[in-house]
């Protein structure tokens, strides 16, 4: 029985899906005016292994992801660098995208750019003014009023007398109420000259940010949707607007749970550009491998804040080596009985609210069975590292060869790695032909580069320290 907890709530609930056997997950995505960072990989690190494990119990996964491709933030940065928007934000979802692939992220089913969907945008937005939900002010932006929406902060559980009061929402007088929020932009005199707008009813102008994750869920998903995901950061104001402005509209809006990421924490401090302590994932991944990266991130539940460090990194690679030395040299073999328990205390841990560092913990269990048989009992060792694979595989670990991440093979060059070779192959010779010296010998050089070896009666396998 899944639990996930649910923002809205403040607890944990059974999950139980809009429809049988199907699921519709919509995450905020990635507004591109510069680099991922490392809160980027948690957040879509975490969501992917959501969509991984509903797949692994069955069931249909429709994943939508968004890309704000319109903001303050893009035309800003395309003033100051005098740079074409759309080359911009076309350079970014480029890296974006290598990121995510480099990080072995599922691919979403749909991932719409705001800047496509500017008519239905347009079309939410007139519906609001119509029902006088929102209001022109004098500067020509259409502004929604949040004093319409009777349940307006019930999601980020905020007290509105302290926000209304203007000690966390700066007082603007071309609002009615401090906490109202832009649906539409009019075109300022400094951005003209990127030509980046658009007509409307209203004007020369652009979306709001939080009317675009609206339009996307009543596009893709007619308000109906079983999970909506985001980090922390976005809950309010942004998720708390979007939330607003869509119940005001349908009255028959659903999303059943609201799920929200932990904040990275460096340094005992939010991660954040003002205070230049962002870590970038193309310089992440410069360094440590994709799988690595997965653990560190999953190894603290998703709710909970994360303390970013290379020295955490370094400890996620000596977890998953421990967990690729068990399977070194087995040969996993189907079953439908070995290693169950196992993999009931792995669904039990996932069920509640995705407890990855619990699931990681049978993980560990089963690698330790599986090192006890090897020398005993190959079949069973084989039996349970295949149990060890499945479960693995499920959330995206233990994907690749464990000969191939633990020799490292993105640190050697070609050259060094034929030299490698072909001393295993001369000390095998010498071997055979009785020369223990100088087996030991080509033993101990190899063992000075960081290469230990593992003898086995007909072949040797081997790998960096």
């Amino acid at each position: 029985m899944l639990k996930i907890f649910n923002t809205l709530t403040c607890k944990k609930e059974i999950f139980k899906p809009i429809e049988q056997n199907k699921i519709n997950l919509y995450v905020c995505g990635v507004t591109v005016y510069d680099f991922c960072h490392i809160g980027h990989g948690r957040t879509f690190i975490v969501f992917d292994m959501i969509v991984r494990y509903f797949k692994y119990l069955h069931f249909q996964v429709t994943y939508v992801r968004n890309i704000t491709d319109i903001d303050d933030k893009i035309i800003e940065k395309s003033i100051k660098e005098n740079i074409n928007i759309n080359i911009l934000t076309k350079n970014m979802i480029h890296a974006m995208n290598k990121d995510f692939s480099m990080l072995n992220l599922i691919i979403p089913d749909e991932e719409p750019r705001i800047t496509d969907y500017r008519k239905d945008i347009i079309e939410l937005i007139t519906e609001l003014l119509d029902k006088k939900y929102a209001y022109i002010n004098e500067d020509g932006d259409v502004v929604f009023s949040i004093d319409k929406d009777i349940n307006y902060g019930s999601l980020s559980h905020q007290s509105l007398d302290l926000l209304k009061s203007g000690s966390r929402i700066p007082i603007n007088k071309m609002k009615k109420n401090p906490l109202d929020f832009i649906l539409w932009k009019k075109e300022k005199d400094k951005e003209k000259e990127i030509h980046f707008s658009w007509d409307s009813p209203w004007g020369q102008g652009r979306p709001g940010w939080h009317i675009e994750c609206s339009t996307m869920i009543k596009t893709f998903f007619n308000n109906s949707v079983d999970i909506h995901g985001g980090g922390s950061d976005l809950l309010f104001p942004h998720h708390e607007n979007e939330k607003s402005q869509s119940s005001v509209l349908d009255k028959e809006l659903k999303i059943n749970v609201w799920m929200h990421t932990g904040m990275v924490i460096i340094n005992n401090k939010k991660m954040s550009k003002s205070l230049n302590n962002v870590y970038f994932l193309k310089d992440i991944l410069a360094s440590y491998d994709a799988e690595t990266i997965r653990y560190f991130l999953l190894s603290t539940h998703y709710r909970r804040p994360i303390h970013y460090s290379s020295v955490y990194l370094d400890q996620s690679r000596s977890a998953l080596e421990t967990l690729y030395i068990a399977l070194y040299g087995t040969h996993p073999i189907s079953n439908l009985s070995e290693g169950r328990k196992y993999e009931m205390d792995f669904k039990n841990a996932m069920n509640d609210d995705f407890n990855t560092p619990k699931a990681f913990s049978t993980f560990f269990q089963l690698a330790h069975e599986i090192n006890s048989f090897k020398s005993v009992n190959k079949l069973q060792a084989n039996l349970l590292a295949f149990r060890l694979l499945s479960l693995a595989n499920s959330i995206g670990f233990l994907l690749q060869k464990p000969e191939n991440f633990l020799k490292k093979i993105c640190l050697f060059n070609i050259d060094k790695l034929k030299k490698i070779q072909e001393l295993i192959e001369q000390r095998n010779i010498a071997r055979q032909s009785h020369l223990w010296e100088k087996a030991d010998k080509i033993r101990d050089e190899l063992i000075s580069w960081g290469i230990f070896l593992e003898d086995f009666p007909t072949y040797t396998l081997w790998r960096k320290k």
